[in-house]
């Protein structure tokens, strides 16, 4: 076996003896058609039973667009397995306290954080971000399930006094067997924010990572094993589109939570209905972002910044619609232009790295064909045919173009310099469609109340933002804006704790709080007659 012939291999767990899914940094296969074994079901690691109607999928590493390997997409014998094995584990998992939950869910953040070099390394690979963003992201998951191990046991009811002493009183009960489908921009934040309340309320789960980010997951199943939870509580079941159908429509599915675009949540949406399905859906979005005259300059930059090239550009919360008020728009775009070309585009291992690549060559062509559509667009607003700047569509005033890495490893990532539009106008795609990538659109207002009928002239809702000195404004502006999760002279931020989830087609539900366990339980009423039962019969 040659020594670049590393991409897993087994190694016995400390305390339970179950398969170790193990990488070295940049190991590859020798032979692309390796599948590689990546479902966690029962506490270990194992291939499909059977196939779905996807295939085999290719795993790439995005940064060098090498192959990891293939991957098996699960069909229905499969689902049922991880299914089953969750079902199995409930019981157990259920009837134990809230306390004794919440101290296990402990054990897994301390465990996540003994590894959490591993588990960044590996959500590089994955993602293709560069390691000091994936280190934010594990450290996202040890706090996710540190919160929810500690208030697990605040899991609670009411009491309710009626005539004559008699009362009722509720409770919080668990759902069952949970389904979390993830993204691939976030892997082990997602699968985080999704597991940890699921468990914390005596659900188990099954998850389904994307298929382009498959890796993570099955790795916190071992922590999960390893911290004591009995096997099957946590199940990682992979596979593309028709996996995800099958695992929806299965009828032992109680809830499902799902992270992903728009069109995908909707079909998913309709599963749930179709067996009346709990369902927690966190959707796209098209968000703006507020610069008013009177901000701090260099603290609106730094925003701006934050709210578009996190990642790539390739966050659902992102304010892609920056509106600067027209007195400062001249300096304010100098400056952003500025700093944007000094961000550090590279190997994502590279600690100095500040922009690493995207996710795969199609999305790579997908955002290209924005920033291409942008430049020479001809739309028609209030039914007058309108050209931008001499007929020219949209400015590009830096970036938006592949970076090239010859003679190194890298060649073959798809590499995006951040790209910074201007002359944009509200009708114009780039402006309205969600691009998922490093491309910033900047626009000009006139006054408060029409960049605020602008800023909400869309379908979505999940976030928004406003820098400004002047507290009142800051506070009546965000109070008008329709969108679930809001900044003021900050962006993108996301303290565990905070409830995240947007409004319109951007989703329904929150994430990350104490909100979201009323959303993986349910309450039952029990009412106490403490007389005679009065009967008119």
């Amino acid at each position: 076996m040659s020594t670049i012939n590393i991409c897993f291999r087994n190694l016995r767990n400390y305390y339970q003896g179950i398969n170790r899914l193990s990488f070295s940094y940049r190991s590859f296969s020798d032979n692309g058609n390796d599948l590689l074994k990546l479902n966690y079901i029962n506490g270990k690691l194992c291939h499909v039973a059977d196939q779905a109607n996807d295939g085999n999928i290719v795993i790439r590493e995005p940064a060098t667009n090498n192959v990891i390997g293939n991957l098996s997409s699960s069909g229905p014998e499969t689902v049922d397995d991880g299914v089953r094995s969750a079902a199995a584990a409930f019981p157990e998992w259920s009837a134990q306290t809230s306390f004794d939950r919440g101290r296990a869910l402990v054990r897994v953040s301390k465990i996540l954080k003994e590894r959490s070099e591993e588990f960044a390394k590996m959500e590089v690979r994955d993602t293709g971000k560069p390691i000091q963003e994936a280190r934010w992201d594990v450290q996202s998951a040890i706090d996710c399930f540190e919160y929810f191990g500690g208030i697990a046991s605040t899991l609670s009811g009411q009491h309710l006094e009626f005539a004559n002493g008699s009362f009722a009183y509720t409770k919080r009960e668990p759902l069952g067997v949970c389904l979390g489908i993830g993204a691939w921009n976030f892997p082990i934040q997602i699968v985080s924010w999704k597991t940890a309340p699921a468990l914390a309320c005596g659900n188990t789960v099954v998850y389904k990572p994307s298929q382009m980010t498959p890796l993570t997951s099955s790795l916190l199943g071992e922590v999960i094993t390893e911290a004591g939870l009995p096997l099957g509580c946590f199940n990682v079941v992979q596979g593309g589109a028709h996996t995800g159908e099958l695992l929806c429509q299965h009828p032992s599915i109680a809830k499902v939570s799902f992270t992903g675009s728009v069109p995908i949540g909707k079909k998913i949406m309709s599963y749930c209905s179709e067996g009346v399905k709990h369902s927690t859906i966190e959707l796209g979005g098209k968000s703006p972002l507020i610069i008013f005259p009177d901000c701090d300059i260099n603290n609106a930059i730094s925003g701006a910044l934050m709210a578009n090239f996190l990642s790539q550009g390739q966050v659902c919360s992102n304010a892609t619609r920056v509106f600067v008020h027209k007195s400062i728009i001249d300096d304010f775009v100098a400056q952003l232009v500025e700093r944007t070309k000094l961000m550090a585009i590279g190997d994502p291992f590279n600690p100095k790295t500040q922009v690493g690549a995207l996710i795969s060559e199609e999305h790579y062509h997908r955002v290209k064909g924005y920033i291409n559509q942008a430049i020479s667009e001809h739309v028609f607003f209030n039914d007058i045919s309108i050209f931008f700047a001499e007929n020219k569509g949209a400015r590009v005033r830096c970036g938006g173009e592949r970076i090239v890495f010859h003679n190194s490893e890298l060649v073959g990532g798809f590499y995006l310099s951040p790209c910074i539009l201007d002359c944009c106008n509200d009708e114009m795609t780039v402006v309205k469609e969600e691009v998922f990538g490093p491309v910033l659109s900047i626009l000009s207002f006139d006054d408060e109340e029409e960049v605020i009928t602008r800023a909400n002239n869309t379908v979505f809702g999940l976030s928004a933002g406003v820098f400004t000195k002047d507290i009142q404004r800051a506070h009546r502006v965000i109070g008008k804006l329709e969108a679930g999760s809001c900044w003021i002279n900050n962006y993108n931020i996301y303290p565990t704790g905070s409830p995240f989830g947007g409004y319109k087609q951007s989703g329904i539900g929150r994430e990350n709080c104490t909100q979201t366990l009323d959303a993986y339980s349910q309450l039952k009423t029990v009412y106490v007659e403490m007389g005679d039962v009065d009967c008119p019969f």
